[in-house]
């Protein structure tokens, strides 16, 4: 029986492997992932639970320090958009949401929903923080 879950393990990992490097800019999700997956499911939970765990970690890493920064000592004046969908860390703001770029940072842009400052990422539109 030993022998089959080793196997099966080795397959799954051999199988998850390509996808979970694929995800290099997720360590922590990837790592942390892996530790749940290994906790509750051995080794074969370690290799899904890295893979579900790089994929979550992309969608919230957290943007530089200095773009925090940035969007915090952006004058208050910045009109806010009312919209009825949630905003939510990882979900993209609808596209009739007016975007700011922030220039040191052109891969990240602001916007302040629902009298809320929130980052995105340009090219998804993806919340990527919600300034607080």
């Amino acid at each position: 029986m030993k022998t089959k879950v080793l196997i099966l393990s080795s397959m799954i990992a051999t199988a998850l492997a390509p996808a979970a490097f694929a995800q290099q800019s997720t360590v922590n999700g990837a790592a942390g992932g892996a530790v749940t997956g290994a906790i509750v499911g051995g080794p074969v939970g370690a290799a899904v639970g890295g893979v579900v765990g790089a994929a979550a970690g992309t969608a919230i890493d957290p943007p530089p320090e200095r773009v925090v920064t940035y969007v915090e000592q952006q004058p208050a004046s910045t009109e806010t958009v009312v919209v009825k969908e949630k905003i939510v860390v990882g979900k993209p703001v609808p596209e009739t949401v007016v975007l700011t770029p922030v220039p040191e940072a052109p891969q990240y842009a602001y916007t302040v929903v629902n009298k809320q400052r929130v980052i995105v990422d340009q090219k998804t539109r993806n919340v990527v923080q919600i300034v607080r």
